[in-house]
């Protein structure tokens, strides 16, 4: 089978799986402990991506400026910065430390 099968068959996989959110019930969708769930489970995954993006290079582990930089971007957030100067707090570690060597 070719790439185009496969590329077709996740492509309606997809849909398929977005139009099954049609058939839940509006009652479980108003339930408060389902925000509740449903946000926590988007925390945890942009959390988990963030880590493996910054620590990982391929099939390996990498210990370069990105740690670095998550390190500053995350005192940043625990000094309570808006959310555009963490970025630029972690940009601008990432930088200085490319700049001395870090790679």
């Amino acid at each position: 089978m070719n790439l185009w099968f496969w590329l077709l068959l996740a492509c309606i996989l997809a849909y398929a799986w977005k139009l099954m959110g049609y058939l839940v019930p509006a009652k479980l969708l108003e339930d408060p402990r389902m925000s509740r769930v449903a946000g926590t489970m988007t925390i945890g995954l942009l959390a988990s991506l963030t880590v493996v993006n910054t620590v990982a290079s391929g099939q390996a582990l990498a210990a370069d400026a990105r740690l670095g930089a998550l390190a500053a971007a995350a005192i940043a957030l625990a000094f309570r910065a808006p959310f555009l100067l963490v970025v630029v707090v972690g940009a601008a570690a990432a930088g200085l430390l490319r700049l001395v060597g870090w790679n």
